[in-house]
């Protein structure tokens, strides 16, 4: 990330030979259509091109950080164009779309420590979670649903993501 905030072009091809293709699926999978995922994708890398300040490291990994623009930036092209319904259909979770045996390796043990993770949760943070990331519904949507208060709400995700970060930090 130090070579992409210097402007090198071969440190932004790195991060997104590592990544674009789970980008990618994200957004894929959240939008169901590849045109849309792939403007997704190319919004996602152009932003860390132009402001790779944004990324903060003591925060979190950069896939993380990486996934969550995708999974908002997916969100926001739902809401403009008046498919949020098809949204909250779309099945949970993202797939990694690759024929790589190691990136797929990689991926299900990623994902196998976040599940096993979020069974350390309280039951009202993991649901909090679980609405957020696993239905893709935003915090305004989640108070609705559970009839919660919006600070409440995000105050939960807030703590849970800590102890999430937490939790996989000691993994590593």
């Amino acid at each position: 990330m130090a070579a992409v905030a210097q402007r090198d072009p071969r440190a932004l091809e790195a991060v997104y030979d590592r990544y674009g293709s789970v980008v990618y699926s994200l957004a894929r999978r959240l939008l169901g259509d590849p045109h849309r995922a792939e403007d997704v994708v190319q919004d996602i890398f152009l932003r860390l091109w132009d402001r790779p300040q944004l990324y903060v490291a003591s925060r979190g990994q950069l896939l993380t950080w990486l996934l969550t623009l995708t999974r908002n930036r997916a969100i926001d092209q739902l809401r403009a164009q008046g498919r949020r319904q098809r949204f909250l259909r779309a099945p949970a979770g993202a797939q990694v779309e690759t024929q790589d045996p190691v990136e797929q390796a990689q991926w299900a043990l990623e994902r196998h420590q976040v599940l096993a993770a979020l069974t350390h949760l309280p039951p009202e943070q993991r649901e909090a979670i679980e609405l957020a990331y696993f239905r893709g519904l935003t915090h305004r949507e989640i108070a609705e649903a559970t009839g919660l208060p919006l600070g409440t709400v995000k105050t939960r995700i807030r703590l849970a993501m800590q102890k999430l970060r937490a939790m996989l930090l000691e993994e590593d």
